[in-house]
């Protein structure tokens, strides 16, 4: 019997358990003295409502890693406050934390006053956790002067250093999103200019090990603790380019990739803060496909709704990849199976729901998607030729086309799109056709470079532009994050780059800044 069957009936105790608002415990559980702080990887705060928030942190020493020596919950309290001393404490509970999840802790605070800051901790053993900063929104009918958020993805710990999190916690942020490839599943490279000792993840110890690897980075600690994260994961919380239950590729073949998808992403809910709502639904048939939901939004006020989406867990396979899984660079002119109808990214029932959000798109200023990639079509010319990626929304048109009715049969005003995943920046618009200069323009879209990467696509770039005209610009070397200022008159958009992600301690400089006025569906570019 697997590891999670045979802790299901713990998991679903926990999970039910998840947040106890109480002055003291009623729990048998174990009390136990820890010597040194279990707390090394941090805080987190995420999943906002104007209720509500969830807390999350994981209680990690030698002896809980090496043994897992008891089967007994562990009592974690909880505090949140209105300030960092803790001397107006406003809620604290016990949580606990089980074996069977790792020992995370997700706190699901509800009653809470709407848009306002708060700060909070975790004790247990005698010892205490760093302070997290986090906030609730604000109400659905607030006006707002003003969101700004921070989007990154792609952050590779062998490829670099994550000190662009150093500069943001800078920016002063009320939210960050973050889209996906949290981690790589990679054995080690050879790349690197740090490395780990761990061969490619398959296990759900194996993906345990390799967030704690991550996540006792202080950079990224320190940005987790400064406010809360609007989550999406991408394919390498997983594996290199798999779609939906089809394997994708790198690494060692294994026969049951259901049941490492499922572990995958119990580790990812042990290391994010997210309801417990979004593991225990799946419980009952993770290991054989069902889904763990993640997908969801957040209204800013008038001012901005935001919709996380996810592309990677209902996606059909890639059309036309020779070897059936993985990702393809092809003429499209030779793939007929890439423009079937009934193909889809992002699935039938969360399609659907995004049909529903966008129905209420008139009562936003700004009607915001989050999402793991590149959103318009984007060709990469190859002689007389020019090919697309099909691992991206090229790899479905159709359903591109969908969605892009959506936004016109609802007459979406204001929609910005960010994307990462490709490791560049590409500014542009969204068009109803991008093979016609003069087609409308539906919105905006900012895809992000990557947090650290290795790879050098700038010599292609003039070429790339050149035959996608709908961008107007794009820069393929430079790694860091985007700030996005929204107000009821304009989105600012600011791309961050770091001098050399490859660097522990490196500047930061402003690549470059653009401008889109409320109702123009026009970038002006500022500096």
């Amino acid at each position: 019997m697997s590891e999670f069957y045979k802790t299901r009936r713990d998991l679903l105790k926990a999970l039910s358990l998840a947040a106890i608002v109480m002055p003291y415990s009623r729990w048998a559980c174990a009390q136990r003295k820890f010597d040194k702080n279990p707390f090394l990887l941090g805080v987190a705060s995420g999943s906002p409502t104007d209720q509500s928030i969830v807390l999350w942190t994981r209680l990690i020493d030698e002896r809980l890693l090496a043994s897992n020596l008891s089967n007994e919950p562990i009592e974690v309290r909880w505090e949140l406050a209105r300030d960092p001393k803790f001397s107006q404490t406003i809620q604290s509970g016990i949580s606990l934390a089980i074996p069977a999840l790792a020992y995370s802790v997700h706190v699901e605070v509800s009653q809470l006053p709407a848009n306002q800051w708060f700060y909070y901790r975790f004790l247990v053993g005698g010892q205490v956790s760093a302070v997290g900063r986090t906030r609730t929104l604000p109400l659905p009918n607030q006006e707002l002067d003003h969101l700004r958020l921070a989007y990154a993805s792609c952050q590779h710990y062998e490829h670099g250093y994550f000190s662009a999190y150093q500069h943001m916690l800078g920016e002063k942020v009320d939210l960050v999103m973050f889209l996906g490839d949290y981690i790589y599943e990679y054995g080690p490279g050879r790349k690197g200019v740090r490395t780990h000792d761990s061969g490619p993840i398959i296990s759900l110890d194996d993906y345990r090990k390799r967030y704690v690897l991550y996540k006792k980075d202080e950079n990224l600690q320190a940005m987790h603790a400064a406010c809360p994260w609007l989550m999406t994961w991408d394919d390498h919380e997983v594996q290199n380019d798999y779609a939906g239950l089809t394997p994708g590729t790198f690494g060692p073949y294994v026969s049951d990739f259901p049941k490492r998808r499922a572990a995958a992403y119990q580790a990812y809910y042990e290391h994010m803060p997210l309801k417990s709502s979004v593991l225990i639904d799946g419980l009952n048939g993770l290991m054989k496909g069902a889904e763990m939901r993640i997908y969801g939004d957040f209204q800013f006020g008038k001012l901005a709704n935001i919709c996380m989406l996810d592309d990677r867990q209902y996606r059909d396979p890639g059309a036309c990849t020779p070897s059936g899984s993985g990702s393809a660079i092809f003429d499209p002119k030779g793939c007929p199976e890439l423009n079937r109808e009934d193909r889809s990214i992002l699935g039938g029932d969360q399609e659907r729901w995004l049909a529903g959000k966008l129905r209420g798109a008139d009562k936003n200023i700004w009607n915001v998607i989050g999402q793991p990639t590149l959103y318009a079509q984007r060709y990469f010319p190859s002689g007389d030729q020019l090919l697309i990626w099909n691992d991206g929304w090229d790899g479905f048109p159709a359903a591109r086309k969908r969605m892009d009715q959506l936004f016109i049969e609802n007459k979406v005003k204001n929609l910005v799109i960010f994307g990462g995943d490709v490791h560049e920046n590409w500014v542009g618009y969204i068009k109803a056709d991008y093979d016609k200069f003069d087609s409308p323009i539906l919105g905006v879209e900012f895809c992000g470079t990557s947090i650290n990467s290795i790879g050098n696509g700038g010599k292609y770039l003039d070429a790339r532009l050149a035959k996608n005209r709908h961008f107007i610009f794009a820069e393929a070397t430079k790694k860091g994050y985007g700030i996005a200022d929204f107000t009821p008159k304009d989105l600012t958009v600011t791309l961050r780059v770091l001098s050399d992600a490859q660097e522990e301690t490196t500047s930061i400089e402003t690549l470059a800044k653009f401008v889109v006025r409320s109702h123009s569906n026009n970038i002006q570019r500022l500096s």
